[in-house]
């Protein structure tokens, strides 16, 4: 900490020195211009050196030619902005520059950080990041890359005086800059291969248009999902049997620290108990929530681009007769229409006990709303806050910190691995003990068949190749991002009704997010157009 103190002691005392200059010169607006675009890749862009200086050799000439290829790129795209702004109007221009060095010094804090990507997908997932969580990333050195690479070049050019330079010289400046990059870029044709097989991740290291671009095109697709969704075909009903199902949503639990499937250590002792039914190679559609929950509800494929915008699960349900209890201590759910929709707030005015501020809140009084309904057929949605990071410490009460010492650092790189495992393995220890006290909810249900599905929304990363949490592009994503725990609970009244195999559930060979939508329908003997039984998991292990 005292090493990065004196780095960033030393870049604020340059910067300022070095503005202090320019200010005193009085530098035209083409120069500043020019400044502010050399100032851009120096201070912000040091990561992708990072990456490129892992995955090119830049000390050869074939190397050092790719990189400034990439650089020019950079000053090219942000030439083409600045100069523009600076052309209609100074103070449009520099206005601009503020918010970008503030903008920039967040982005790069958690590039460095977390060695996240800012790609579409990753801006989803802040946009969907609401303050409670996002308040457990404030820390020292979040505040020094904010001061020093954000406010006080802010301040700094705030400060600079700028000769007013004519439009016309301008735009001469601004048409020699694309020359100048564009033939260089054009001439570099052979370096481009490199470029476009690491497109993703040198496109997620650009300041400030990785996040601009991508946060742009990131709510062009959300105002597409807010048209009117599209209803499905009604259902008919096989049976009028009473029949409760569960479907609980998990948050960034990763398959391989389960020992349900094969982690030497014992994190799921009460499901391990349990006659629960594990779920070989699951895997999560997305590696954020908000389309990872988008794909659990959906009965086809949401990744298309042009895929058409349907009513979700727990909306479908309900519209059939089916009475659908929502209840969340997340978010990023698509636009649902339920009978009852509870948040933790909603349901923490009525708990007790020390599991009121983790997700046991979830289960509270969930036996007698069950009971209280006055249908046949009952659909209850559970959304964990799970196992999200990055204070993994927080998700679960003391007494199940098992595994110690564990990580109390929002800045995962500086805990040592066994403090991060520790810390999310005891996640997944608490998350153990709720499912168990669901299970024994449903099996409290007299003459009712009950059935819960667990499956967690996306995986998570603690560290492997550097990268910490989730949202990694999913064409890149490691595999702790993508292979989820997926399992089933069902009472012996389910099984008997649906005649199911067990044997024959657990010797699936696979098994996805898109099974979901499609089980449950099998669950409550639904017959419709879009029914699907090859996606129905009940429907396969059937005796016929």
């Amino acid at each position: 900490m005292k090493s990065n103190f004196t780095i960033f002691s030393l870049l604020s005392a340059n910067l300022c020195t070095f503005f202090k200059k320019i200010s005193k010169s009085k530098p035209r607006t083409s120069t500043f211009v020019l400044l502010m675009t050399t100032l851009n890749l120096a201070l912000y862009h040091w990561p992708l050196l990072s990456f490129a200086n892992k995955n090119l050799a830049i000390l050869t000439l074939n190397g050092m030619q790719t990189l400034l290829t990439v650089f020019a790129v950079i000053y090219l795209v942000t030439a083409l902005v600045l100069y523009p702004l600076f052309i209609l109007s100074r103070r449009l221009g520099k206005a601009v520059c503020v918010i970008f060095a503030i903008g920039n010094s967040l982005a790069t804090y958690f590039v460095v950080t977390y060695n996240v990507i800012l790609d579409k997908t990753m801006m989803g997932n802040i946009f969907n990041t609401q303050y409670s969580e996002s308040e457990q990333f404030l820390s020292l050195k979040l505040i020094a890359y904010f001061i020093v690479l954000g406010l006080i070049p802010a301040w700094l050019i705030i400060r600079t005086s700028i000769q007013k330079t004519s439009r016309v010289r301008l735009f001469l400046h601004l048409t020699i800059t694309v020359i100048v990059a564009s033939t260089w870029v054009w001439q570099s044709q052979s370096h481009w291969l490199w470029i476009d097989d690491h497109a993703k991740q040198l496109g997620g290291r650009i300041m400030p248009w990785s996040y601009v671009g991508n946060a742009a095109r990131y709510q062009s697709d959300r105002a597409k999902q807010n048209i009117v969704q599209t209803l499905l075909p009604d259902a008919t009903f096989r049976s009028n049997k009473k029949t409760v199902v569960v479907l609980v949503i998990g948050e960034s639990a990763r398959a391989e620290n389960f020992s349900l499937y094969g982690y030497d250590r014992l994190t799921n002792p009460l499901l391990t108990a349990s006659d629960v039914i594990t779920l070989k190679k699951a895997t999560s559609c997305a590696t954020y929530t908000t389309a990872s929950v988008k794909c659990i509800l959906s009965h086809v494929n949401t990744s298309g681009v042009f895929s058409e915008n349907f009513e979700t699960l727990p909306s479908y349900l309900q519209r059939q007769g089916i009475d659908v209890i929502w209840r969340t201590k997340n978010w990023g759910e698509a636009p649902i229409k339920v009978s009852s929709y509870l948040t933790s707030g909603d349901l923490k005015k009525h708990c007790e006990g020390l599991e009121c501020d983790y997700d046991g809140v979830l289960l509270t009084n969930l036996t007698e709303q069950i009971r209280a309904s006055d249908k046949q057929k009952v659909f209850v949605v559970l959304h964990q806050t799970g196992s999200h990071g990055p204070s993994y410490y927080s998700k679960y009460p003391k007494e199940f910190e098992v595994f110690k010492p564990v990580c109390r650092s929002v800045e995962l790189n500086n805990c040592t691995q066994e403090e991060l495992i520790n810390a999310y393995d005891n996640t997944i220890l608490y998350n153990d003990h709720f499912l168990d006290n669901l299970r024994q909810i449903l099996d409290g249900l007299s003459q009712t068949s009950s059935a819960y599905l667990y499956v967690s929304d996306h995986g998570e990363s603690l560290g492997e190749g550097g990268i910490y949490l989730h949202g990694t592009p999913h064409t890149i994503a490691p595999d702790q991002q993508l292979k989820v725990p997926f399992f089933v609970w069902m009472s012996q009244s389910f099984i008997d009704q649906k005649h199911i195999s067990v044997d024959k559930l657990k010797q699936r060979e696979q098994s996805t997010q898109a099974n979901i939508f499609h089980s449950v329908m099998g669950a409550f003997d639904m017959d419709s157009e879009i029914y699907n039984k090859d996606l129905d998991m009940f429907e396969a292990a059937a005796n016929k």
